[in-house]
């Protein structure tokens, strides 16, 4: 079980938290709906095409991004938070500032999904005494420098360990257990190795215990794969996403929610079959 806002998710089936990036540099959709109004149209087909949960962010943390201050954030996503006002799909906050987290979750979201994993105390305080989900990721570096030289003994353990550090935080801090995602943060410190290394043993995250959210959508890792450009990611994006719930994944985090949604019913329709 998922406890998000008001909303009880019970997992039984995976849940597709769909990307709007108000941002004119994100690595996929940038510039694209980076006003209030296309970005509150875009997240109403995201909803209609079966999105679970809206997933807004205001701020890029493709490799090589630059950092955008905490007014041009705010400016960029509250609106349209206010403009979903009334929706009934939950809408997760794709922040690491805290001041961000606390208007957010005011204005109505009911998650926070932080890249730094609530290392920040102020995040943490920000989140602890409220009911949103906290998404925790695990990444090696800053955007800025994330890419230049990841390193790793083994990826597996040691984001394992890590994201297996950041539940105990976050408990002991006093966040219920049902309120916690962790994501293995594909792509954010990782070489194509280590990311096909954490999809292919996605499994031992889910030993944690709470849900593992997969964020493979259009990354350039499927891009090395393919040798396919990020606007032509879509199938290479939907085959991942279904690799990751095949070993766990409860949550996957994608720009391709139709098609997401109905590989799933498919995947689901299966998977039923099976049992």
């Amino acid at each position: 079980m998922l406890q998000c806002g008001d909303t009880q998710f019970d997992l039984t089936n995976p849940l597709v938290m769909a990307v709007v990036n108000v941002t004119p540099d994100s690595f996929s959709d940038g510039g694209k709906h980076d006003s209030t109004e296309r970005a509150i149209a875009h997240a109403y087909k995201l909803i209609e095409d079966g999105a679970d949960i809206i997933d807004l962010g205001g701020e890029s943390t493709r490799p090589g991004a630059q950092s955008v201050s905490l007014q041009e954030e705010l400016d960029r996503v509250l609106p349209v938070i206010e403009g979903l006002k009334g929706v009934s799909t939950p809408i997760s906050i794709d922040t690491s500032k805290p001041e961000v987290m606390q208007a957010a979750i005011s204005a109505g979201a009911s998650m926070v999904n932080d890249i730094n994993a609530l290392q920040d105390a102020a995040a943490m305080h920000a989140v602890v005494a409220t009911n949103v989900a906290v998404c925790m990721m695990h990444k090696q570096g800053s955007p800025q420098t994330m890419q230049q030289q990841p390193d790793y003994q083994n990826v597996v353990s040691e984001v394992g360990e890590f994201l297996h550090m950041r539940i105990n935080a976050a408990e002991a801090a006093g966040i219920q257990r049902e309120r916690i995602v962790i994501d293995p943060g594909f792509g954010f410190g990782k070489t194509l190795a280590h990311n096909l290394a954490l999809l292919r043993e996605l499994t031992e995250l889910t030993e944690t215990g709470v849900p593992v959210l997969a964020g493979l959508s259009r990354k350039s890792m499927l891009g090395k794969v393919t040798g396919r450009e990020v606007n032509e990611r879509m199938t290479a994006s939907v085959v991942a996403a279904l690799i990751a719930v095949q070993r766990g994944a409860s949550i996957v985090r994608v720009h391709d929610v139709r098609e997401t949604v109905d590989m799933l019913k498919i995947w689901s329709a299966i998977s039923e079959i099976q049992q």
